[in-house]
């Protein structure tokens, strides 16, 4: 699977620069790193908070071959896995946060803002946009748990060998996706969650309530078991994580 890699000191955001010099030519995968971002970006109006060079700061450019616009969600399945293989290969503890968070413990040490292009029905190109927190000490955002590798081991981690274990484990699982090896992707996916055993507390619109773990629909959507409430099914920011 051939793999372009683009490693840049400094740029807005690795996404947008993909965005803009999107040409994979005869590449499968085009990655572009960055030592730091100025206009790194989260989910919806959020910012990614990284120290100059502390951290891995990377976008991954695929164009899938047949995959339905309706499962597009398989895409950030196994991207999600590939990050965490690659971290559990450093620390044990590590989960995915649906829908696409790194967990170690109850705290969060990696995100990722997917942005999707479609053609018709099937997806055109996917672009994940991916921060680990590597080796920062100190967050001054307001960022409820953030945490490192560094936090975790007590020692720096190499962010150029990491980078090489990510996109290894992605590979794998990216090559999952085209052979359309969907029900395995699923089911490591399922295995790997968060909260995936007991009952926690959760707050949407309605308020807070208890719930255990039932399912991820093939569209991403969570769906919950409200303790005396039945099933319920939800799409990204409307339902909300409580602490125990």
């Amino acid at each position: 699977m051939n793999t372009n890699i683009i490693r840049l000191k400094e740029v807005d955001s690795t996404n947008d620069f993909l965005c803009h010099h999107s040409d994979c030519g005869d590449n499968d995968i085009v990655v572009v790193t960055a030592e730091y971002q100025t206009n790194g970006r989260g989910q919806g109006t959020n910012h990614w908070e990284s120290e100059d060079g502390a951290n891995l700061l990377f976008s991954i450019l695929v164009r899938p071959q047949g995959v339905d616009a309706s499962h597009q969600f398989v895409l950030s399945m196994a991207h999600a896995l590939a990050l965490r293989e690659a971290l559990g290969g450093y620390v044990a503890g590590i989960s995915l946060k649906w829908p696409n968070d790194v967990y170690w413990r109850d705290y969060k040490i990696s995100g990722t803002l997917i942005e999707t292009a479609l053609s018709g029905k099937s997806v055109r190109q996917c672009i994940f946009g991916t921060g680990i927190n590597v080796n920062q000490e100190t967050f001054l955002s307001s960022a409820p748990n953030p945490v490192s590798l560094c936090h975790i081991l007590g020692r720096e981690v190499s962010v150029d060998h990491l980078l090489d274990k990510v996109l290894e484990a992605f590979r794998r699982y990216y090559q999952l996706v085209l052979d359309g090896s969907y029900a395995a992707i699923r089911h490591s996916y399922m295995e790997a969650l968060y909260r995936r055993e007991g009952v926690h507390r959760y707050r949407d619109a309605q308020g807070l309530f208890e719930a255990e773990f039932a399912d991820v629909t093939d569209e991403g959507c969570l769906v919950l078991r409200a303790v005396g409430g039945g099933l319920r099914e939800y799409g990204f920011k409307e339902v909300a994580f409580v602490n125990d």
